[in-house]
């Protein structure tokens, strides 16, 4: 945690966003995400976290290694790099104060895949997941009922093709699941000006399938009837 970047931390935090940086890059670059974050959510704690491990290309951080990765290989290594994960989330999450619930996991390129995958690994660790061009490992069966999903995808993206993040999202609509997907023509892959507006704009007009859950389940008199 030494080198993860608070952007804003108030006394009493009320939501979390860390933000996970893409392979051969560091904390820094997550910055302008980071502080478009703080100035909508200004009671939000929000937080660059960086990786560990050296990337083995010379520069910057990895949260797994890429060399020799294949599609066949590519899940263990996500695997094995999931406890110290999942364990930067947890120490951020006690030290901010802040639930599951209220956490958002904002990752680009392989911090968004790692994201992505530690959602569906480790139950109540979040309630969003902010994936920006990135891509599930492995789709899941079924549909995590406490997380909603929102994938950004910029369709000049030469790096992970946005066809991940159409699939990704008719699979989640196919199993019910909570999610949002946007693709942006003439954007690569990178985090785009546009793609911040649509984050804030999803953040603040989305609300998650499973609040209608919760008044539906506290008030079932307000359901229609069905002949």
């Amino acid at each position: 945690m030494t080198q993860d970047i608070v952007v804003q931390a108030p006394a009493q935090a009320a939501q979390l966003f860390l933000l996970f940086h893409g392979y051969g890059a560091d904390a820094q670059d997550m910055q302008p995400l980071a502080k478009r974050f703080a100035d909508e959510f200004p009671q939000a704690c929000v937080v660059c976290v960086q990786a560990t491990d050296p990337a083995e290309a010379g520069f910057g951080w990895q949260w797994f290694p890429l060399q020799g990765v294949t599609e066949e290989n590519r899940p263990q290594r996500v695997n094995d790099a999931m406890l110290g994960f999942v364990s930067l989330i947890r120490a951020w999450q006690q030290r901010a104060g802040v639930s599951h619930e209220a956490t958002a996991l904002v990752g680009f390129s392989q911090g968004g895949i790692m994201s992505l995958a530690a959602s569906l690994q480790e139950p109540q660790l979040c309630g969003r997941v902010m994936g920006f061009g990135s891509r599930f490992v492995t789709l899941p069966t079924h549909a995590p009922e406490t997380v909603t999903y929102h994938l950004f995808h910029g369709k000049s993206d030469n790096v992970i093709h946005y066809g991940y993040a159409v699939s990704a999202a008719e699979h989640l609509v196919a199993i019910e699941a909570d999610v949002t997907a946007d693709v942006l023509p003439y954007i690569g892959h990178e985090i785009h000006p546009n793609m911040m507006d649509l984050a804030i704009e999803r953040l603040t007009t989305h609300l998650p399938k499973r609040f209608y859950k919760q008044v539906h389940e506290a008030d079932p008199g307000d359901s229609p009837v069905r002949h």
